[in-house]
Formats: C-alpha cells, structure tokens, sequence
C-alpha cells in the first residue's frame, strides 16, 4: 500500500503540474463545433487558456501558443460515461492512462456503479490520483457496499439501528464529494433490500444535489418483473425527489423482448408528473454479468460463496437450485447465448459458448454451469437482448450513453467489446449506418445530459468558462474495432483528445499526458 505521503506528494505534484500550464493557449481554428446541446455544428474557432474555453466563435489571427487545423473534424465536448467499472483499473498502475476511453473520446467517467465499489471515498481518490489518471474520475456511493459493511451478505431486512448505520455511510461519502448513490438491486446482497430502504438512502444525497443510479432489480422475469423493476426505480426519485437513472437500460431476454416501448410509457408518464427519470444505454445486444448473477436463484447465494457451496452439497437445496438454474438460462435465450469472458481456473475456455462447452464434455449445459460455479468465478458474455428495443430506447431526449466497461490488461480474458467500443460504436452503427439517432442528438446523450443530470456545469458543454475536455474527430473514421470474440482493439477516429485543457491524444497518438483528476460534488446552497 502507497503511503499517504506519497499520495500527498503526488497530488501536489499534478497540481504545480496544471498551474505551471494554466496560461497556455492553444487554438482550435476552423472546426465543426457542436457544442453538445444538441443544436447543429457551426463552423468556428475553439481558443483554450490553462484548463477551459476562453472563447468559441470567429476568432481570426488570435494569438496563441499552439494552432491546430481542424477543418473538416468535429470539435465537441468531452465524453462522459456515466456507468463505468473502470475504477479498479485507472486505480493500478499498469491501467491508469486509461488509454481505451481515450481513444473512445472519454474524457470523464463514473466509477462505483451496481452498487458495487469503494466504501472510502477519500482513499479511492487518493488510490486513483497515485499514478496520475487519463480521464476525470466521478465518485458514487454504493449501496451495495454500504449495506455489506452494515449487515454482510445476509438476507434480511435491516434493523432500525442498522439503516441508520447506511445513512451515515452515505452522508459520510456525499461529505467526501461523491456525486451521488448506485444500486444493483439485482445483485446480491442489493437484492435483499426493500424499495423502502433504498428511498431512505437516497434522500441523504438529496441535500447535496446528488442523484441516484441503478441496476435494477429485475430486466427480464427474474422476481418482480421488469416493468415493476422500472416503477421501483421512479419511485426511489419520487420519494427522494432527485434525479434518478436506469442505469444500462434493457429488456433482456425473449420473454421480455419488445417491453422497451412499455418502458417508455412507464418513464413519459412519471416525467410528466415531474419525476427526473433518465436512463443510460450501451448500444448491443449482448449484456456482461458473472454466470452466478446469470443463473442462481439469489436465496442460494445469501451468505458467501462457502454457504452457496454448502447448499449445492445438499442434494433437496441442490435440487431447488438446479430449477432456478434452468429457469434463470431460459431468462438468456439458452446455452448458445452465453459466452464465457472470464475463468481463471481454466482460460482455455474464455470466449467459448456454454453449448459448446457442454457438448465438448457431454454434458447438460446445466452441470457444465454446476461445475464451473464450484470451481470458481465465472464472468459471461450474455447475448439477450432485441435491437429493436435497443433503438427504441435510443431514440429517447432523456438517454444517455453508457459503456458498463471496465479496463483489463491487453489480452487477458475475453472482455464484453463495450470496454474498448461502445462509445464509438454509437456513432458508427447508429448514427452512420442505421441512421437511429443524429449525431447532434448523439453527442448530446455523450456530454451535457450526463452533465445535467449529475450536476456538471462546466463539463459535457463547449462555451466560454467551461472545462476544455474537448474531443476533435473526423466521423468518418470514427469505429469500434473490438469483436465480442477478439475485443482487445482501440476505437479509432480521435484526433484529438484534451482533459482538462491539456492534449492527452494529438494527432491520433496518445501523448502519456495524465491530466485527469477526481471530481468532487459539492452540497449544493439550500435556502
């Protein structure tokens, strides 16, 4: 573990670093700006001064420190991913350039997503800055790990005394600068909490203009439904009155295959009574999860892993499980839509599907899952989704765009293609070919709805005063390279990428310049 002098030091480091260039002009001249509101781009100059825009607009031979030609590029706000799990990588050393969200046009990313993450806001940061960062890093509190801390994986409802316990967690990581809070009432243990408890967190990030995130508890026919999953989340904002979000948006599985036009009836209608609802979506058809997630009945998994264990030694606890279990892979579409992405006990079969494993060894795709859940973690790769639902979900003023991505070694395991993709796949495929969004409307779902749902007055937009995260590209070149079976490739188009003023790709090359920093959210004035 870095010592706290070391971080000290850094930090003060990569601050004399920003205020040494804090008068360093550079001109973008002659781009299509779009300034992220969705209005059409305008041809115009771009100046930056340190670490924002000084000016848009004709600047003529204004003098600067450096000119860059973008005639015939784009010239937008940074990218913002609101539901990332690139936390844990931008915290090593090996990852923390962040290079393929850069090269995807992001800029800012949020970390702590599913309810899942760091309970120790101030330490996550200092972990973060340690080796310098590629992109911003904005903080939430997970509830998932506030209620591990309070009452482990237990599957019950808490005490008085014990959700008085989550509160202070929560206020504690909103005092420390989170945006907001995550859940993932589909995962354990979140599963195990009532809406109640949920709503009563949620209103301690109120006073902070915080909002709320979640994975919520069922997308397909796992418990209460999909459509009830949605209300849920709507009332959490309701009760709380913040902006809520359902988080990576989807009607997973054929069961539920064409819900996503109910969807955004349940969503129109709550937004017509004033409830802030949004959502954010990558854009495929596959989802990523672990195959415990996938299948197990969530009572199996109440306690850890040693007490799932025990129960599968029981054979009328086993028999009960194996039911979930077949009921939970016809949720997917069946053994030839899971695609495992990660197993280390055995690596020769990443990237193989559960059906061709399962015939491989003769076996019921079932005891194929059996076997592997006992032998270890299983992430998956699970392809359940219709593209139908996919764009009509797109299309909404109120959907941002996400990756649900995290950041790996180059080559290790066979990751969901979003980690390196799903930003420039928006572009590519549903702006440029399919034509299911503008690309105004796109940049817009990118930068400042992202913006304004959180809270960021100064990033997700291109005006005087803003933040210069900036992203120059030619969208005709922008792509996504990465395959779900060979996914370890950088998107392509970004010419230019700046984080916070200071270019972090030139010229389509990234530069090893780390200028990200962690975002802290502050109480908002309450009169």
């Amino acid at each position: 573990m870095r010592s706290v002098l070391t971080i000290l030091c850094l930090i003060a480091l990569c601050s004399g670093t920003a205020l040494a260039g804090q008068d360093r002009t550079i001109l973008i001249k002659n781009g299509r700006v779009m300034d992220g509101s969705g209005n059409p781009w305008i041809r115009a100059d771009v100046l930056i001064r340190g670490d924002r825009v000084e000016a848009v607009g004709a600047l003529g031979d204004v003098a600067a420190d450096e000119v860059i030609d973008a005639t015939g590029l784009y010239v937008t706000p940074g990218f913002i991913d609101t539901h990332s799990h690139a936390g844990p990588g931008l915290a090593s050393s090996g990852l923390s350039h962040g290079e393929p969200l850069l090269a995807m046009g992001l800029t800012t990313v949020f970390v702590n997503p599913d309810g899942g993450g760091s309970l120790d806001m101030a330490r996550q940061r200092g972990e973060l800055l340690a080796d310098g960062l590629g992109v911003n890093a904005a903080q939430l509190v997970s509830h998932g790990t506030v209620r591990r801390a309070v009452l482990g994986t237990q599957d019950r409802f808490a005490t008085p005394a014990e959700l008085d316990r989550m509160r202070v967690l929560v206020r504690t990581g909103m005092e420390e600068g989170a945006w907001g809070l995550s859940s993932g009432t589909y995962y354990v243990p979140g599963s195990y909490a009532p809406p109640e408890e949920i709503e009563e967190l949620a209103k301690e990030v109120a006073p902070f203009g915080g909002s709320y995130t979640s994975h919520h508890r069922d997308e397909s026919t796992y418990s209460i439904g999909l459509i009830a999953s949605v209300e849920e989340v709507i009332n959490v904002g309701r009760v709380a009155g913040i902006p809520t979000v359902l988080t990576h948006v989807k009607a997973m599985g054929p069961d539920v295959w064409g819900y996503g036009a109910a969807i955004v009836e349940r969503v129109e209608r709550a937004r017509a009574e004033g409830v802030q609802v949004f959502a954010d979506q990558y854009p495929y058809t596959a989802s990523a999860t672990g195959l415990n997630a996938a299948l197990l009945p969530r009572w199996s998994q109440a306690g850890g892993r040693d007490s799932l264990l025990a129960r599968m030694d029981d054979p009328e606890l086993m028999a009960r499980i194996r039911e979930g279990m077949v009921e939970g892979l016809a949720r997917r579409g069946g053994a030839d839509r899971i695609q495992f992405r990660r197993y280390r006990p055995d690596e020769s079969i990443e990237g193989m599907l559960l059906s061709v494993l399962a015939e491989q060894r003769g076996q019921d795709p079932i005891d194929t899952a059996i076997e592997l859940i006992r032998g270890g973690s299983v992430s998956i790769v699970s392809f359940n989704m219709h593209d139908d639902d996919v764009e009509t979900l797109m299309v909404q003023p109120w959907t941002m765009t996400s990756s649900d991505g995290g950041l790996v070694p180059m080559n290790e395991g066979v990751p969901h293609p979003r980690s390196y993709g799903a930003f420039a796949r928006k572009i590519r495929l549903y702006v440029k070919e399919k034509g299911t969004v503008s690309l105004e409307q796109a940049i817009r779902s990118m930068t400042s709805l992202p913006a304004q749902v959180f809270g960021m007055p100064d990033r997700g937009v291109l005006r005087a005063g803003a933040i210069a995260d900036i992203v120059v590209f030619d969208v005709e070149d922008v792509r996504d390279v990465a395959e779900y079976i060979d996914p370890h490739h950088y998107s392509e188009g970004m010419v230019h990428v700046f984080v916070n003023g200071q270019a972090a790709i030139k010229d389509g090359a990234f530069t090893g310049v780390r200028a990200g920093r962690v975002l802290q959210k502050r109480r908002r004035e309450i009169s």
